[in-house]
């Protein structure tokens, strides 16, 4: 395949999706440009500059970095569709009206360069309806590209092909949106809503109708469907706000005007409550008020008894929290069916019309089981998509549950399930197999895609059923793992084990260990999880146990092996590149400061937070910035850098993408980030790949550099007491904060002497073992481990 850029893409349409769907193309490094109408007062390019300004407003930040909305360039439609013809693909992104939209295309089709893509960002409008305003020789350059909201954090992206479109072209698209754009694509059948919201809005469909026949109140529905069941937090009501009740009106009404002969066709429609609250302008999470509003502190629920609110109250009852306990799936729906209490049969009766349906439904609109299960995960948020839900919890016999309940009359519609879910392999295990998925289509079991890019992925994400090959384990501990990927057996990868990847005396000895053998044995060494986050910090429960003991010897001891793990990373004999993905905090952040490359995944938050529970950073992180600003001021002031890092240091805070990590100093510029995930070990062992071959040697440790010294403290501290007199910090954040001073700027010497990164270690070290002592840090350390957020005492 002949090399395929797309340097520059054009947005048109500035709302919430086309704003923030630029805003992630540049997060990828891809120039945009925006396009709306002209404004009709002011400059011409109003409408534009209003949705930039609002994406810096927006939470969650849809750009890695503020900066980088000024790389987005505003267009209008009456001075610069020119501009078009420069852009390798153009993604309309204005409302869910047919008509607006083949009204644009047929203003912007003369406009389009001999070779521009253009795509749809239609929800789930018909593409080939909307191919048929293009000309001919446009048409095989046309298809749909559905983001989902939003489109920095949302995982799927649906890629929706004509029957006239190039397919070479989709998958030269699709391995643009995986590898630069960072998403997980699925194709998706030109049916109405696609693959994602056609599932997801019928399981939307589904539970307002049990809640209404269960007669359960709207936060009792989202306390049972969200986390509890492995949904997304803002579980079903929540999700409708968010997403607008308009909106999510206009998708199901989509499903009732475009498919007047599925089984469900009478389900597809608003219900009352929604109708009311749209025609009053209460659209959700936008408009501040929908199913849900806030008065004051108290988050409010709609009473449809009262058709007022109410304070939210909600809970599961306790008799199906201890159902959804049980750990085995077969059991747990055996005993969600089997009680008669109302929240486990709506829990049963979800689950229930939702397989059915999927079954149903399988052939029309997915090539095979996977891309219903993949589009639900990435699109919705759920661990677990529902082929698998069914699968886990045991697929012959769930299966035979819904045919009774058909038989009887209580699912949603009477339509037997398809032969295919009792006949042979599938009927026996389900949809899932190491051979591959199953096809209703074709009545095969089929593979993954084969795409090259796919290549890049040592370790996807893998569905129920499906085969995970876990590399060659060289040695493994309770607290880590050392092994090598199939087909890279040349470099070592390490991997912890620890609870949220916290890094505690056996991590450290284990990883030790694992230098040893890279320096022996291999070309270097990864450190990746095989999850995030890559490492939230030290093991705190190990620290508060030996200090509340008394034994600050031992306490001590684990620091300096802790620093001298730093070291070993940093002048290591081989290179050690550190792959991130999530949370790297505290300890995690020294290891990546100390490691040859970082491999950063968009989606990495990177800080040093100790000072939220009263220690300083002693793993050699203020070492490391002390040594770096003095290398960067190359003989002259030193302050400006170590002026910056003190501030987000005594603030404990962090990076909001590995690009902000940049910004912040965490992360230098050699340090690569990528926007898939799933690339990161590749993009890891190949750097070390690299640097060996370079006949890699470790850096020279400096003999001396320069430190600010004792009025460089003084100059810090001086920023500490305005805090403290505005009633911005505490006495003892004073202290931590003068501690973390004094360390930064190398104690209490001459400003402009000249130290080594030992000095600088014992100086860390010193400090935070004596702000351990204290009874306030010993508080601070307690409160975390309890409530999870750091006390201010």
């Amino acid at each position: 395949m002949k090399n395929f850029h797309i340097k520059k893409v054009a947005v048109l349409g500035a709302g919430v999706m086309g704003a923030q769907i630029a805003a992630h193309l540049t997060n990828a490094g891809v120039k945009a440009i925006l396009f709306d109408l002209p404004d009709k007062e002011g400059p011409k390019n109003g409408v534009v500059l209003k949705a930039l300004a609002g994406l810096v407003k927006l939470s969650p930040e849809p750009l890695s970095s503020p900066s980088r909305v000024s790389m987005i360039t505003p267009a209008n439609y009456d001075d610069n569709l020119d501009w078009l013809r420069d852009c390798d693909l153009v993604i309309e992104a204005i409302s869910e009206r047919i008509d607006w939209k083949k009204s644009l295309y047929e203003k912007v089709a003369p406009f389009l360069g001999a070779n521009t893509i253009f795509a749809s960002n239609t929800s789930g409008l018909s593409i080939t309806e909307l191919s048929k305003v293009f000309p001919e020789a446009l048409r095989h350059r046309f298809c749909g590209i559905h983001f989902f909201n939003p489109p920095r954090y949302m995982k799927l992206v649906e890629l929706i092909p004509t029957a006239t479109t190039d397919m070479a072209i989709i998958d030269q698209l699709e391995n643009f949106l995986v590898t630069t754009v960072g998403k997980g694509v699925i194709r998706a059948k030109d049916t109405p809503n696609f693959v994602a919201n056609r599932i997801g809005v019928f399981s939307i469909v589904a539970t307002m109708h049990h809640t209404r026949a269960f007669n359960l109140a709207f936060d009792v529905v989202d306390a049972l469907t969200g986390p509890a069941i492995g949904r997304a937090k803002s579980a079903t009501y929540r999700t409708g706000d968010v997403v607008g009740l308009d909106t999510l009106s206009l998708t199901i009404k989509t499903l009732w005007d475009t498919l007047p002969n599925d089984p469900w066709h009478s389900f597809y429609q608003s219900p009352a409550w929604m109708t009311a609250l749209i025609t009053k302008g209460a659209l959700g999470q936008k408009t501040k008020a929908g199913v849900f509003t806030k008065k004051g502190k108290d988050i409010m629920v709609l009473d449809l008894a009262t058709q007022d609110y109410v304070v939210s109250a909600g809970r599961m009852a306790d008799e199906v929290a201890a159902i959804l306990k049980i750990k085995n799936p077969a059991e747990q729906f055996a005993a969600l069916r089997a009680s008669a209490h109302p929240q486990a049969q709506f829990l049963w009766s979800i689950y229930r019309d939702l397989f059915h349906y999927c079954a149903i439904q399988l052939a029309d609109i997915a090539t095979s089981a996977r891309d219903i299960d993949f589009a639900i995960r990435w699109g919705f948020g759920w661990k677990m998509g529902p082929f698998e839900c069914w699968q886990a919890a045991g697929w012959a016999q769930v299966a035979g549950w819904i045919a009774e309940d058909i038989a009887a009359g209580k699912t949603m519609a009477n339509i037997a399930l398809p032969a295919w879910v009792t006949d042979g392999t599938v009927g026996q295990h389900g949809v899932h197999s190491a051979e591959g998925s199953y096809s209703s289509v074709t009545g095969k079991m089929v593979p993954r895609s084969n795409l090259p890019v796919y290549q890049r992925q040592l370790f996807p994400e893998r569905l129920l059923g499906e085969i995970t090959d876990k590399g060659a384990t060289i040695f493994e501990t309770d607290a880590v793992r050392l092994w090598t990927a199939a087909g890279h057996e040349d470099v070592a990868v390490v991997s912890f084990k620890s609870k949220m990847h916290a890094i505690g005396g056996d991590v450290l000895e284990g990883l030790n260990r694992a230098i040893d053998e890279a320096e022996a044995n291999y070309q270097g060494l990864v450190i990746w999880q095989t999850e995030p986050p890559y490492a939230a910090g030290a093991n705190l429960v190990k620290a508060l146990e030996s200090l509340q003991a008394g034994r600050f010897d031992e306490f001590e001891a684990m620091v300096n092996v802790f620093q001298q793990t730093s070291q070993r990373l940093k002048y290591s004999y081989v290179p050690v590149v550190s792959a991130v993905d999530g949370a790297a905090l505290g300890g995690g952040c020294e290891f990546v400061m100390h490691s040859d490359r970082v491999i950063a995944s968009l989606e990495s938050y990177i800080g040093l937070v100790e000072a939220g529970v009263g220690l300083l950073p002693a793993g050699g992180g203020l070492k490391e910035i002390a040594l770096r600003a003095a290398l960067a001021a190359n003989g002259g002031e030193v302050m400006p850098v170590i002026t910056k890092m003190f501030k987000q240091i005594a603030m404990g805070e962090v990076s909001k993408s590995s690009l902000g990590a940049k910004d912040m100093g965490y992360l230098r510029w050699r340090d690569t980030i990528i926007l898939n995930s799933g690339e990161l070990l590749m993009v890891a062992i190949e750097n070390v790949r690299a640097m060996a071959a370079s006949v890699y040697r470790p850096p020279l440790p400096p003999a001396q550099f320069q430190v600010a010294g004792d009025t460089g403290i003084a100059t810090l501290k001086m920023i500490l007491i305005n805090m403290k007199e505005g009633g911005f910090i505490s006495e003892h954040d004073y202290e931590v904060g003068s501690r973390i001073a004094t360390c930064l700027c190398g104690g209490e010497v001459e400003p402009g002497s000249m130290v080594d990164e030992k000095w600088m270690l014992d100086l860390e070290r010193h400090h935070f073992c004596e702000l351990a002592k204290m009874p306030k840090t010993q508080e601070r350390i307690a409160y975390m481990l309890k409530n999870g957020k750091p006390l201010r005492n």
